[in-house]
């Protein structure tokens, strides 16, 4: 990072800018012609002009804040000097009217992926042991430890062995209307095509959730605990029919698969100022040169778009998906009313630390990782995606829950930009870490897979980050670890569920 005081704005019309720097600016220090009154730290912002008292705070052209006091030009612009505007009105809002074509085709481009029965491609060969209930959870662990340590060596095709863990199944209101987002998340996951259709499930016996309301479409492979005669039992049975689906998954090979077979979800979390400005944009690009090669792309997190609900409106395909983005977002309006917070409960401390005021001003910087694609279609939470195209995933963005409902709706690669730093990953999918600054990539540099802090210096374009992160997650896709991978980290999942617990 140059020495050089440098701010950066988003748009002409914006009175505010962000400082760059690593260690921030001094008071007194001059940057985009004018003058620090006070010490503004990394990525915080300062006001490029006088603003009144309840005058508009504008980053990304939109009104992010009122001023609480009066501002003068070189003033430190954060939290306790805003007021947050109100949400948007969902009402004559803009449907489908501003539908943008993200470029040519691309045409040709490959990665190396396990391709399915069922015409879906996974870009790990996997063997996940999924469960009905959380009882289930310390027997379920121990058989996996024996099948990686025991029979894992023996089939070199198969790239792990994971429990499919979630604290669901049994205490819970199972009939309640909302208790079909975990379990159709549950049954979902399961299907997901780094796992090639080798459905294995361990039940305790006794619990709400049966096997057959789980999967009521076809019979899993099941092992009953309640139907053993005691804990080497158990795990003999579970091991005994892993070995089988590991027979099975050991036979795939990578072979060629075209980039329209890919399912890359996105997701931001540590964010900060520069998730807006580096990586999202960044990811944005990518997501459009991912379209234009016939993939699937999802993006989620509904408090992180509410502020932004006309925009997805306006891309949406059709006005039946600018309907469904608004029935999705007064669902989560209503469900965060039920709970007496809003979206303002979404922003954290590190939030605020890096430099974002409020969840509005989170949001502008969060949507434009979607790229300019039009939006094909919503995926409520639990469903999987069946559009080609850029999707909106209606996930909480709790990182792990969002992740979680990714996972469900069929996503084989996850990309995750951070400003803050998060060692977060998924052991079902590989999870990419893009660092918004290249402080952090420097820091965690066996943490993070790619440093997007050169944008804010212009030693990178937006363009040129996009086309390197399309090359990234093609090798990716195609067997290249992660870091997270390569240490062996990863998060537990986590079940979206609205409904009681009893």
């Amino acid at each position: 990072m140059t020495d050089t005081p440098l701010a950066i704005t988003m748009h002409p019309a914006d009175n505010v800018a962000i400082i760059a720097n690593d260690a921030g600016l001094p008071a007194g220090k001059e940057v985009a012609g004018v003058t620090l009154l006070d010490r503004i730290p990394q990525g915080h912002k300062l006001a490029l002009r006088d603003i009144p008292e309840g005058g508009e705070v504008r980053r990304y052209n939109v009104v992010i804040g009122f001023a609480a006091q009066a501002l003068p030009a070189g003033s430190w612009v954060y939290e306790h000097r805003l007021t947050m505007p109100p949400a948007p009105d969902v009402d004559a809002l803009p449907m489908a009217t501003r539908v943008s074509d993200p470029g040519p085709a691309i045409e040709g481009r490959t990665f190396m992926g396990y391709r399915n029965a069922d015409g879906s491609v996974g870009t790990r060969n996997l063997l996940a042991i999924t469960s009905t209930v959380h009882c289930v959870s310390g027997i379920v662990d121990h058989a996996v430890r024996r099948i990686r340590e025991e029979l894992l060596p023996k089939y070199p095709n198969v790239d792990g062995v994971l429990a499919l863990d979630h604290i669901y199944g049994c205490g819970v209101a199972i009939d309640a209307p909302d208790a079909v987002i975990p379990i159709r998340t549950l049954r979902h996951i399961s299907m997901n095509p780094n796992f090639g259709g080798e459905v294995m499930t361990v039940s305790l016996g006794c619990e709400k959730l049966q096997p057959d309301r789980l999967f009521p479409e076809f019979q899993t492979d099941l092992v009953r605990l309640q139907d053993e005669t005691g804990y080497a039992a158990m795990i003999r049975q579970i091991m005994t029919q892993a070995k089988a689906h590991l027979e099975r998954l050991n036979a795939r090979t990578r072979t060629p698969c075209p980039v329209s077979d890919l399912v890359v979800g996105m997701q931001c979390g540590g964010s900060d100022a520069f998730s807006g400005v580096t990586a999202n944009p960044a990811l944005g690009y990518a997501a459009d040169m991912l379209v234009r090669a016939g993939a699937t792309v999802m993006f989620s997190e509904n408090t992180e778009v509410r502020d932004g609900i006309d925009q997805l409106t306006a891309r949406a395909a059709c006005p039946g998906v600018a309907q469904e983005i608004i029935d999705q977002l007064t669902w989560y309006d209503a469900y965060l009313d039920r709970g007496q917070v809003d979206r303002a409960a979404n922003t954290t401390p590190g939030n605020k630390a890096g430099g974002l005021s409020n969840i509005v001003e989170k949001a502008m910087g969060s949507i434009v990782k979607s790229g300019s694609a039009p939006i094909m279609a919503v995926i409520p939470p639990g469903e999987r995606a069946q559009t080609r195209g850029l999707n909106y995933a209606a996930t909480p963005a709790s990182d792990f829950i969002c992740g979680t409902l990714q996972l469900a709706a069929g996503c084989t690669l996850h990309v995750f930009t951070t400003g803050r730093g998060t060692p977060y990953s998924l052991q079902a999918m590989p999870t990419l870490k893009v660092a918004t600054r290249s402080q952090l990539a420097r820091r965690w540099h066996d943490l993070i897979d790619i440093d997007a802090g050169p944008v804010a210096t212009g030693e990178e374009t937006i363009q040129s980050m996009g086309e390197r992160l399309f090359e990234e997650y093609i090798a990716t896709a195609s067997g290249r670890p992660t870091w997270a991978e390569r240490h062996g980290i990863h998060n537990s999942l986590a079940l979206f569920n609205p409904a009681p617990v009893t």
